[in-house]
């Protein structure tokens, strides 16, 4: 059923995943699941060539990536690791560990079967995923998932939503303005968001509020660099005033009929929050683009441009220090063949670096795609098809790109010169050193 290795074996590729990590933040659970892996492969006639690692990653949700995932799927297309050689097969300790959601089964499935020969190893042995039992074992194990997944999501969210109404406060990272105890107001954080909210009554902008931050050296309880987004969503936080809502929704105290009061210190009365609120557009609100609060419209926020996200400035700073921001895309009406830019935000970064979007994005294509017959990396010829025929669409282009760059820094343009330099696009690669140990046999 697969082509065996010189030792007579059978080379697979060990893939682990847990939705969370262990106390210690140590990746036991992954370590774990690879020693079991390589066991169960040594049982079966096969061995473990290369390792494929999510750390608390879900699997249930679509908004989350999985970076291993996606490049155990890339090398399934491939035909083998970058220096591991040829794969013919995939163990892991449970089908759920690879897939909880269908499309997850079908990409698998898809990327598994895309040479013939290959064989899935689970616990219980060998299993053939061209044949219609091998199929049905998968889809039964799907449907266990699934069902499971929204067992264990509805069992959470009543476990949130009794806290909510019990007024404590979340169970996430402490939220800015609070100590550890998430109860206590934090000195100084709490003085900056009363005053904040106060200069946004007078008329103020959060952009100023924010440099005002940065200039303090002020940082997010998660070592985030303040931005008028996330000063707007801290101000507008129900909690500011003591109120306790729930997945996008002010809880009603059934005894009183009014929004239900937490148990944690107040920074401002809720006749203050109420007028701020006020002063922006309902889309800015933390009821709306807060953690699990429902859209106001039937449409999904999310990014527009490709690039997004995957973008930093290259700029030096007067110290000698890169500024190392993520760059957002934006509309320009300067030029038909550059309709939108991608920028340095002043503010947020030094503002002095700027690229034209469909550069960029060509850039990217030239990197993942290399015209010559060697290159440094080179994913599937299918793949290359796809993209460049139209026949990919946004989001799955979006996780190609996730999958294979950290990031990409973006070097500022010369004076004077208007052509396109694609130079300027320097990559940050995933798995670097695999890379390297492949480029001599490229």
């Amino acid at each position: 059923m697969s082509r065996i290795a010189e030792d007579g074996l059978i080379p697979v590729a060990s893939y682990a995943r847990t939705s969370q990590d262990s106390r210690q933040q140590d990746a036991r659970g992954v370590r774990h699941q690879h020693r079991i892996n390589e066991r169960t492969a040594r049982e079966h006639g096969c061995v473990v060539v290369a390792t494929y690692t999510d750390n608390a990653r879900n699997a249930t949700r679509d908004d989350r990536e999985r970076p291993g995932f996606d490049h155990l799927l890339a090398d399934l297309h491939r035909g083998h690791a970058f220096a591991a050689g040829p794969l013919r097969g995939v163990v892991a300790v449970a089908d759920d560990r690879l897939y909880r959601r269908p499309e997850d089964f079908i990409r698998f499935m898809a990327a598994l079967t895309s040479e013939p020969g290959r064989v899935y190893v689970g616990r219980d042995g060998l299993r053939d995923p061209y044949s219609k039992a091998g199929l049905l074992q998968g889809a039964e194990s799907l449907q266990g998932a699934v069902a499971e997944g929204e067992m264990r999501s509805r069992r959470v969210q009543d476990w949130h939503w009794s806290r909510a109404m019990d007024g404590l406060p979340h169970s996430g990272p402490r939220p800015f303005g609070w100590l550890e105890d998430r109860q206590t107001l934090h000195p100084m954080e709490s003085e900056l968001v009363r005053k904040a909210i106060e200069a946004r009554l007078a008329g103020g902008s959060m952009g100023q509020v924010a440099r005002e931050w940065a200039a303090l050296g002020v940082t997010g309880t998660r070592g985030g660099r303040p931005n008028p987004q996330t000063v707007t969503q801290i101000i507008t936080a129900p909690r500011v005033c003591g109120f306790r809502a729930n997945r996008g929704e002010l809880l009603i105290d059934p005894r009183t009929e009014r929004p239900l009061v937490g148990v944690w210190q107040a920074i401002v009365p809720p006749e203050q929050w109420t007028a701020v609120c006020a002063t922006f557009s309902a889309g800015s609100l933390f009821m709306h683009r807060g953690p699990l609060g429902p859209r106001l419209t039937d449409r999904k926020t999310g990014p527009k441009y490709l690039a997004s996200g995957f973008l930093r400035c290259g700029a030096r700073l007067a110290g000698g220090a890169g500024c190392d921001q993520f760059m957002g895309g934006s509309k320009s009406a300067r030029s038909r063949k550059s309709p939108y830019n991608y920028i340095c935000v002043s503010g947020r970064g030094c503002g002095r670096c700027a690229i034209s979007g469909p550069l960029v994005e060509e850039a990217i294509e030239r990197l993942l795609f290399p015209g010559g017959r060697h290159g440094r990396f080179r994913l599937p010829e299918p793949m290359r098809l796809r993209w460049q025929s139209g026949g990919m669409g946004f989001e799955e282009k979006r996780k190609v790109i996730a999958s294979v760059f950290t990031h990409l820094v973006i070097k500022p343009g010369k004076k004077g010169f208007s052509g396109w330099d694609h130079s300027r696009v320097v990559p940050v690669w995933k798995w670097a050193d695999r890379l390297k140990a492949a480029e001599p046999a490229a």
